[in-house]
C-alpha cells in the first residue's frame, strides 16, 4: 500500500488536474477500468499509478471532456455587463450598425470605414442582402407548414431548404461562411410573411413582418445586436457541437434552432409577453396571480446577472415614457428582482402591437449571428472534440 508522497502515484486532485476533468470523472474512469486506484497508507483517499494516468492522458484526445470547458474569444459576461470581443454590447447597440457588430463577432474587427480593412472584413460589412430566387424558395418552404405555425417553425423549415439548395455549403472557409450567414439571414427576413422593404437596415426590413405600426427600425436593430450572442447558452453549445463535426453552416443553424425551441430557452419571450399582457391591465393583480401559482415571474431575474440585465436597460430606455414601461416599473417595485431581456422584448411587442410569436423569431434571427461566430471558432479548432465520456448505468452484462 503506497504512501501519498510516493512519486509513482498521484492523488485524485492531481489526476483531475492532469486530465483536466472533475474528480468525479476520475472515479468514473476507475469504474470503466481505465484507471486503477489503490488506498493511500495512513489516510483516507485513493492514489493512482502515475504511469496509468499518463497513459490515459495520451489518449485524452478521444475523450477530452472539453464540453465542460470551452474557450472562446467572443462574449464576456462580467459584473452585470455584456461585452462582444471587449466592446460593450450596450454601447454597440446605440452607436454601431448591425453589420458592424456582426463583422466584429465574425472577424474580430469592428469596421469603421474601408481604409485598412481586410478583404474578409469588407466582404462581411456588406451583409444581409438577398436574391429573389432564394426568397421565393424560402417562401415556398415556409408555405408548407400549417397556417397556424409560428414564425420560428417557418424559419427552421426554410433554413433546411436553403441549405439543400446551396451547392457551396460545404465550403467552411471563413469568407464563405460569413457570406452564407449574411445571405441566409437577409433571405429569411425577406421571406417571412408580409411586405418586403429595401433600402433600410435589417431591423427596418424585419419591422413590417412583425407589425403594422409606424416603423422604428432602430429598436429592432438594437435588439438584434443585444441578442446576437450571450456566451454558451444551450443553443450555442448545440451549434458548436454540430460545427465540431464539421457540419455546414445551415446544419449548425438548424442545430441551434432545435435547442432554441425548448420551453426553457427560446420560448421565454413569449412567456414574458403573455404575463405582460395580463399585467398591463392590473400590474399588482397579475403579480399576485403569478406568485400564487408558485412559478417564477416571467421576464424577471437572470441566472447570470445579479442586479440588472444590461440588454433590458437599453431596450426599455428606447421605449421612453411609453405606458408599458410604467407597467414594468410598477411590478418591479414589488419584487426583489429586475427586468430581463425577455421582458424588454415583450414590452417592445406590446408597445408596437407585434404579432404574439414575434419575440421568439426575433431571438432566433439575432442568435444566428452569434451561432455563426461560434461555428467559425469551432471550424478553426480540432474536429470532433466534443466526444465526451459516457458512464453506463444500465443492467450489468
Amino acid at each position: 500500500m503506497p504512501s501519498e508522497g510516493d512519486e509513482n502515484y498521484l492523488t485524485t486532485a492531481e489526476v483531475a488536474r492532469r486530465l483536466q476533468v472533475k474528480p468525479a470523472t476520475v472515479y468514473a474512469y476507475v469504474s470503466r477500468g481505465l484507471l486503477t486506484s489503490v488506498r493511500a497508507r495512513g489516510r483516507r483517499g485513493s492514489l493512482f499509478p502515475t504511469a496509468d494516468v499518463e497513459r490515459l492522458a495520451a489518449r485524452s484526445v478521444e475523450h477530452s471532456g472539453v464540453v465542460e470547458r470551452i474557450e472562446s474569444e467572443l462574449t464576456l459576461l462580467q459584473n452585470d455587463n455584456l461585452y462582444y470581443r471587449g466592446h460593450s454590447a450596450q454601447s454597440l447597440a446605440t452607436t454601431a450598425t448591425l453589420p458592424q457588430v456582426a463583422t466584429l463577432l465574425w472577424t474580430g474587427q469592428l469596421p469603421t470605414d474601408s481604409g485598412g480593412m481586410s478583404t474578409e472584413v469588407r466582404s462581411a460589412a456588406g451583409l444581409f442582402g438577398f436574391e429573389r430566387e432564394g426568397v421565393e424558395l424560402a417562401r415556398a418552404a415556409m408555405d408548407v407548414v400549417p397556417a397556424g405555425a409560428r414564425l420560428t417553425d417557418r424559419l427552421r423549415v426554410a433554413v433546411a431548404v436553403l441549405g439543400a439548395a446551396d451547392p457551396l455549403r460545404f465550403d467552411l472557409s471563413a469568407a464563405s461562411v460569413t457570406a452564407a450567414a449574411g445571405r441566409l439571414i437577409g433571405t429569411l427576413v425577406a421571406a417571412l410573411p408580409g411586405r418586403i422593404v429595401t433600402r433600410t437596415t435589417l431591423g427596418g426590413k424585419l419591422w413590417p413582418k412583425l407589425t403594422d405600426a409606424e416603423p422604428r427600425p432602430e429598436i429592432l436593430d438594437a435588439a438584434l445586436i443585444l441578442l446576437a450572442d450571450h456566451g454558451l447558452a444551450v443553443s450555442t453549445v448545440a451549434a458548436r457541437v454540430a460545427a465540431s463535426a464539421r457540419a455546414n453552416l445551415y446544419a449548425v443553424i438548424s442545430a441551434g434552432l432545435g435547442a432554441l425551441d425548448g420551453q426553457y430557452h427560446g420560448a421565454a419571450p413569449t412567456l414574458a409577453y403573455e404575463f405582460l399582457d395580463r399585467a398591463k391591465h392590473d400590474p399588482l393583480q397579475a403579480l399576485s396571480d403569478q406568485l400564487r401559482s408558485g412559478e417564477p415571474i416571467p421576464g424577471f431575474g437572470h441566472r447570470i446577472y445579479q442586479h440588472r440585465d444590461p440588454r433590458a436597460d437599453v431596450l426599455l430606455e428606447l421605449l421612453g415614457d411609453h405606458p408599458i414601461v410604467s407597467t414594468i416599473h410598477a411590478i418591479a417595485e414589488h419584487t426583489p428582482t429586475f427586468p430581463n431581456s425577455d421582458l424588454a422584448i415583450a414590452a417592445v411587442m406590446h408597445a408596437y402591437n407585434f404579432r404574439p410569436d414575434a419575440g421568439d423569431a426575433l431571438f432566433a434571427l439575432a442568435r444566428m449571428i452569434g451561432w455563426t461566430a461560434h461555428a467559425l471558432e469551432e471550424y478553426a479548432a480540432p474536429a470532433l472534440r466534443f466526444r465526451t465520456l459516457g458512464i453506463y448505468t444500465g443492467q450489468p452484462t
